[in-house]
């Protein structure tokens, strides 16, 4: 059996949702946390219940006083998520026990979603949206018309935003799913919604970038410069701006394109249907939310399309640099062989020269030889030692002349 056959297998039934038929209250927080920070957060909500958690798990679901609790643990957050029965004298919107309220006051500073849903029956239904606190709400039937949900999407004192579910003809399996629905549209909503501010600061950067590049662009077109290293240090420095840019916030718009397309899946899910003269809930929310996740996208691919003309621009700049450094190296081949063109006719003279000095230098010798005989008493006919000398001083200096040769041949 593979090693990963079982793990692999066993994440159908991964994460699974809280499931509960009665009216009720639920309670979802999300909190930005690496590995560290959730382990702390597990240490505060083991501190606070009692409970014991396994921290190699990814979620993990308890019963705590009548209540359901589950946290989960994701690549860039973590939930925590209570489902508490409502009572028949309890309020509309009734405040989360005390012991969750001091988990989350811990790591207030790292919430980025807090959402309270409100399940109703027909039978504990105040008759409209408006009775639970919503102005103007938006509406929508959800699950082929078996439940309608509300939301004015308006964060109330405590910062909590609210979502209220009719249930009509949910099972506890389904509502379940339901109302994990709408938590997940709101938590990855906000998730993707992280790169907004990200995307208005990268915005005025971009713009001074541009200006930079364009100005880079004019230099090299109108070759302002005879030197080309001065452009090019101002293109690399423009090219490292950009590249701690793209570092600075791939990952988050990365993460916004993932986040977003979660939120379009699960409002798809939802299979609205319109209420009344209400907005349905997904179009509120994808008029407001796509312009952000468009807006990021745009962000992104200007600062992508200016690293590739920087790039772009580089290499036209590194190719009039090296067609300059082969002009120069030309200039300085001509220049060498021109020089060695010299030498040649130079070593040639020279060697015609060394020739010349060898035969006057040899026939002297000859000549210093008979002038000796003669001295002795043994005269040579003149024409008797031409015909001896001349071909053995000829001899000598074709021997000269080829060993020359070989010389220069190897």
């Amino acid at each position: 059996m593979h090693p990963q056959r079982e793990p692999l297998h066993n994440e159908l039934h991964a994460r699974p949702s809280i499931y509960f038929s009665e009216p009720a209250h639920l309670y979802h927080y999300a909190f930005l946390a690496d590995a560290e920070e959730h382990l702390r957060l597990l240490a505060k909500l083991g501190q606070t219940t009692g409970l014991a958690f396994d921290t190699a798990l990814v979620q993990q679901i308890s019963s705590i006083e009548h209540t359901v609790f589950k946290w989960e643990r994701h690549t860039e957050f973590s939930t925590l998520t209570l489902m508490v029965p409502k009572r028949q004298e309890s309020e509309s919107w009734p405040a989360p026990p005390e012991w969750l309220n001091e988990v989350v006051e811990s790591c207030c500073s790292t919430l980025i979603n807090a959402t309270q849903v409100g399940v109703e029956g027909r039978d504990t239904w105040l008759g409209s949206p408006e009775a639970y606190g919503f102005i103007d709400p938006a509406g929508s039937q959800v699950g082929g018309a078996d439940a309608t949900v509300w939301s004015d999407f308006h964060l109330d004192a405590n910062g909590d935003n609210r979502f209220l579910l009719l249930n009509s003809g949910l099972n506890a399996f389904r509502l379940g799913r339901m109302v994990r629905r709408l938590l997940e549209i709101e938590t990855y909503r906000m998730m993707a919604s992280l790169s907004l501010p990200l995307a208005k600061e990268l915005a005025l950067e971009l713009q001074a970038y541009e200006l930079e590049l364009g100005e880079l662009s004019d230099r090299n077109a109108e070759q302002e410069d005879d030197n080309p290293r001065p452009l090019l240090t101002d293109l690399s420095r423009l090219s490292a701006k950009l590249e701690r840019s793209g570092c600075r916030s791939r990952q988050r718009f990365s993460a916004t394109d993932a986040y977003a397309r979660i939120v379009f899946s699960r409002i798809e899910e939802l299979r609205e249907a319109r209420v009344g003269d209400c907005p349905r809930l997904g179009t509120f929310i994808l008029r407001r939310f796509r312009p952000t996740v468009h807006y990021c996208a745009a962000i992104h691919q200007r600062q992508e399309r200016l690293a590739e003309s920087t790039a772009r621009l580089n290499d036209l700049l590194r190719t009039r640099a090296q067609v300059e450094i082969e002009e120069q190296n030309s200039s300085i081949l001509r220049s060498l062989n021109e020089r060695a063109s010299s030498q040649l006719k130079i070593q040639k003279a020279v060697e015609g020269l060394s020739i010349i000095v060898i035969s006057y230098y040899i026939f002297s010798l000859f000549k210093l030889g008979l002038e000796s005989l003669g001295a002795l008493g043994m005269a040579v006919q003149p024409h008797l030692a031409a015909a001896v000398l001349a071909p053995l001083g000829g001899l000598i200096i074709g021997f000269l002349a080829w060993r020359i040769w070989r010389v220069k041949r190897h």
